[in-house]
């Protein structure tokens, strides 16, 4: 049974996709979901705590802060809003051992070829190196 599920979302229309797969795992009121955004680091700060504190809500446009917040409203159980700094790969697989997730859903940007390899593939990392299972929703056209 699920009961702790992570959703990383990023902000694009994928995020749609991915609340609607959630909604299909039909989760218990008992269920608590933690939505995740993580504002990528465009390199390493090495004044940055070493436990990574919450990124500060302001960095977050306003307009994706009250999307986040509309996706948790509609939202059957307990929920949590994560924003955080740093890869986003490193900070989903994080957060999934802070709050033992069961499960990690999130999106496939669909990236191929030179894209792929020069951008890298966070749902391939985070499936590879995930304390648990990890839903991967492709983008549909």
């Amino acid at each position: 049974m699920v009961h702790k599920v992570l959703v990383a979302l990023d902000g694009s229309d994928l995020s749609v996709q991915v609340i609607e797969a959630l909604e299909q795992f039909h989760l218990p009121a008992t269920a608590k979901v933690v939505l995740a955004h993580v504002l990528a680091n465009a390199g390493a700060d090495l004044d940055v705590a070493a436990d990574r504190p919450q990124a500060d809500t302001e960095m977050v446009p306003h307009q994706q802060f009250e999307r986040l917040q509309a996706y948790q409203a509609q939202l059957p159980c307990k929920s949590e809003l994560e924003i955080v700094m740093g890869d986003p790969a490193e900070e989903i697989i994080r957060l999934a051992n802070i709050h033992q997730a069961d499960l990690i859903v999130m999106g496939n940007r669909g990236l191929t070829g030179m894209k792929r390899i020069l951008q890298g593939s966070v749902s391939s990392e985070v499936v590879e190196t995930a304390p648990c299972s990890v839903f991967v929703v492709k983008l549909s056209s």
